[in-house]
């Protein structure tokens, strides 16, 4: 027994486990190459085709659009829709000044071909904005 209580794992047993888990590795991240007749890694492409997980820069895009459509149907006088559509005050540091969350929409939405367009209107209608969404989900990223 150890100090907190927990009888530690016979060495037997970690070693079979250890064991299954060495036989079934190859068997996730190799495939066998029908026309040369030898194993080759799979990459990160093929196991998300395998296993259907989405992309999740997608997944971030998407949520980032569909949160800020919920913004721009809020009022002007919430505090979210203030931070979010206005301009800062007062003195800014030097360099090169940082993207804000507007200027990530714009990019998220040029990228689907929407960019140039005042996102803020399209928010307002539900139903024209979640195709928007949903094809910030679905597009191809590097």
């Amino acid at each position: 027994m150890t100090p907190s209580g927990i009888k530690p794992a016979p060495f037997r047993f970690v070693a079979q486990c250890l064991n299954r888990l060495r036989h079934r590795l190859p068997l996730i991240l190799l495939r066998g190459d029908e026309v040369k007749g030898e194993w080759r890694r799979l990459h990160n492409e093929e196991l998300n085709d395998l296993y259907s997980s989405p992309n999740i820069v997608g997944v971030i895009k998407s949520r980032r659009v569909r949160w800020a459509g919920h913004v721009a149907r809020m009022g002007e006088e919430r505090g979210v829709y203030r931070v979010l559509v206005g301009k800062p005050e007062g003195r800014r540091p030097l360099g090169r000044p940082r993207p804000r969350w507007v200027d990530n929409i714009r990019m998220d939405l040029q990228e689907v071909g929407c960019g140039y367009m005042d996102w803020i209107g399209l928010a307002q209608d539900r139903d024209g904005w979640r195709p928007l969404v949903s094809a910030v989900m679905n597009l191809r990223v590097p």
